[in-house]
């Protein structure tokens, strides 16, 4: 089978700040292993012999005055290499209009989309955003909203007690495909965290313009986990069916554990009581759908 990964990074690490900077406290612990040039020649070989035929960069957080030189650094690797396939770059969404910015990237072929993080959380290691509530920021839903004059998709970075608010920003936004990265980002595995979790997934999932990520699993717990990557994706596609999920590797974050070879492994296995059609949707077709690839044949 061949398969998109939808999600990771490049990077080179002048152009990090949180790369060549102090090391500071991360979600996904120590870092020192990835504080470090991460270029395509070294992705592609961590995917030799995946089936890995397709991928789709996402900003890696650039100083945001230099959102544009990202784009125009991961193009210019496109341009050399024909890899990643896709971009989705940063643009700050708060602003009044995120118009005159949005232009300033319709130059690059391979932007499909925009991410701005929007999660915060009680732990500070753990929080982002500035304020928990963004989605309902009057100025993100309209600037969001113009995605959709460029063809452009969201993709909504939020942890389970901001659902309801990711919903509303999603509803005012019918034109525009929100991606939901890492299945929600569950970070509470107590049962009453499984459940609060599972209620901001429900309600995201109603509405019809939301599709889920099934990546970064090992964010919270630090480790390739089977069996915790297989519940989350049933519980996910479940909840989302597979022409609403799509694979994403989150690398080089979880190369911190695991190799690439590992972590495909338990995705697929995680995957194997699926009927053929679920496991190419969520392996190749809704990435490429969503994120407008061509499909490789």
């Amino acid at each position: 089978m061949n398969i998109v990964d939808s999600h990771h990074h490049i990077w080179r690490q002048d152009d990090l700040a949180w790369l060549s900077g102090p090391m500071q406290p991360r979600i996904f612990g120590p870092y020192e292993p990835i504080r470090r040039d991460y270029p395509i020649t070294e992705y592609l070989n961590d995917i030799a012999g995946s089936g890995v035929v397709q991928s789709v960069y996402v900003q890696a957080n650039w100083p945001v005055d230099r959102f544009e030189d990202e784009v125009a650094w991961v193009q210019s690797v496109n341009t050399e290499t024909g890899w990643p396939h896709g971009i989705v770059g940063y643009c700050d969404m708060t602003v009044d209009d995120a118009r005159p910015a949005l232009d300033r990237l319709t130059k690059y072929p391979a932007m499909r989309g925009i991410r701005q993080q929007l999660h915060w959380h009680e732990n500070p290691i753990y929080r982002f955003a500035v304020s928990a509530d963004l989605a309902r920021d009057p100025r993100v839903q309209r600037n969001v909203a113009h995605l959709a004059d460029y063809g452009w998709s969201f993709d909504l970075q939020v942890f389970a007690r901001q659902m309801l608010s990711a919903a509303e920003l999603a509803a005012a936004c019918p034109g525009v495909t929100f991606v939901l990265q890492h299945a929600g980002m569950l970070e509470d595995l107590s049962e009453a965290g499984w459940a609060v979790w599972r209620q901001g997934m429900r309600t995201l999932a109603e509405q019809p313009n939301v599709v889920s990520k099934l990546s970064a699993f090992g964010t919270f717990i630090h480790r390739n986990d089977p069996a915790h990557i297989a519940a989350l994706l049933h519980e996910t596609v479940a909840l989302f069916g597979p022409d609403r999920c799509l694979y994403g590797s989150n690398f080089p974050i979880e190369k911190l554990w695991t190799s690439y070879s590992a972590l495909i492994g338990a995705f697929r296995d995680a995957a194997r009581d699926l009927s053929d059609a679920a496991q190419r949707a969520i392996f190749a077709d809704t990435a490429r759908r969503v994120y407008r690839l061509p499909e490789i044949r």
